[in-house]
């Protein structure tokens, strides 16, 4: 059984920064590819940045040089930390999971809830 839970999520200006956190639960879970994805209303689901078991990190375009991903496979904690945060950052964040390797596809099997995060202009 495969568990996500996000938090860190809130309102922020913009220039401001946040962080995300998920707390993930799973058997082997070094193993896993772990992502961050986000969907704003309207719009399609994004690819933010994702992390495979060997340490790879790879991010979405529109996130690059502002946001770093990273996971802690002792705290079974993965964390996102936004800067430079723009009105176009606006979404719901969500941690997501699968047993292939890391790409900038948002076809996860296993999501978390997801955080909302607001940026005011």
């Amino acid at each position: 059984q495969v568990q996500l839970v996000e938090s860190g999520g809130g309102l922020v200006q913009a220039g401001g920064s946040l962080r995300l956190s998920c707390a993930f639960s799973m058997r082997t879970s070094n193993i896993y590819t772990m992502g961050w994805l986000r969907q704003a209303p309207g719009k399609e689901r994004e690819f933010v940045a994702g992390i495979g078991w060997s340490g790879v990190i790879i991010y979405g375009d529109s996130v690059k040089g502002r946001f770093t991903a990273s996971r802690d496979n002792v705290k079974n904690t993965m964390y996102l930390q936004m800067s430079n945060l723009k009105p176009g950052d606006t979404a719901v964040y969500y941690c997501a999971a699968r047993l292939r390797g890391v790409d900038t596809t948002t076809e996860y099997p296993y999501w978390g809830q997801g955080t909302q995060v607001t940026v005011s202009s």
